[in-house]
């Protein structure tokens, strides 16, 4: 695709949004890039699955380092998080390049994925004031847990180019028990190596926009950092409800379009 000097500049600015947003929610910036490039750009699904996944890997590469340094990283649930979930997207990758001719499935995949994260803020912001208090600076578990979690998000990640937060976060702290700024340093850790794996088996696979996704990945790095200043000034359970409103809007879209229902 070739895209203007003003595209560029859009996709910045839809960067910076993406980030606060996740900076907010502590879900990465995926759930508003990928839906921007697929409708708001008009970018083919097998394009915007990869350049999400390649933009995603500059928000969580900046969110590791950032929390690395405040102490909000359990270093070895990352490790085996990570380990596995680099598997996982290999091996989705390899049934993402099946399904690349099949736009409408790719589209029918992604809007089930975001169900899910819809009816997750929902719950959140209508019916979960504050989440279940953890303890220390650990995610606790057995590796072979965090190992299959890994595996199941990296796969995931490899087909619908979603980051692992909109998962990883809840997993950690209703699963596991974690103190949800452990969660969200974890998460963030965990994904790199898995979006960054998944972004070069993208590129091989013809299906990144190279310029777009970086654009939007610095933008949506440097709006995380906006992002994670407000999560004390507004308050979560406003904002998941609104977002998760939008996000059922966003998933109906992608799954009325496989049926050929335009909303």
């Amino acid at each position: 695709m070739e895209l203007s000097t003003l595209t560029y500049v859009i996709l910045f600015l839809v960067g910076i949004a993406a980030g606060i947003i996740g900076g907010l929610l502590g879900t990465g910036g995926c759930v508003l890039m990928l839906p921007a490039a697929r409708f708001g750009f008009g970018f083919p699904p097998a394009l915007a699955v990869g350049t999400t996944i390649t933009a995603v890997v500059f928000t969580a590469g900046s969110g590791a380092w950032k929390h690395l340094k405040m102490g909000n990283v359990d270093k070895g649930t990352s490790f085996w998080v990570g380990l596995f979930g680099v598997g996982g997207v290999v091996l989705g990758s390899i049934v993402f390049g099946y399904l690349i001719p099949f736009g409408s499935t790719i589209d029918l995949i992604v809007g089930l994925a975001f169900i899910w994260a819809a009816l997750r803020m929902l719950y959140e912001g209508l019916f979960i004031k504050q989440p279940p208090a953890g303890q220390g600076a650990q995610v606790p578990g057995k590796k072979s847990s965090k190992g299959i979690l890994g595996a199941f998000i990296g796969f995931l990640t490899g087909i619908i180019g979603l980051g692992g937060g909109y998962a990883l976060v809840p997993s950690y702290v209703y699963l596991f028990k974690a103190p949800m700024k452990i969660a969200i340093g974890t998460s963030m850790a965990s994904f790199f190596s898995i979006a960054l794996v998944g972004s070069l088996i993208k590129i091989y696979q013809g299906v990144v926009e190279i310029p777009a996704g970086i654009v939007m990945g610095i933008g949506a790095a440097i709006g995380a950092v906006y992002g994670a200043k407000l999560v004390a000034k507004v308050p979560a359970s406003v904002l998941k409800t609104l977002f998760g409103l939008l996000f059922t809007y966003v998933a109906l879209k992608y799954i009325l379009r496989y049926f050929g229902i335009t909303i």
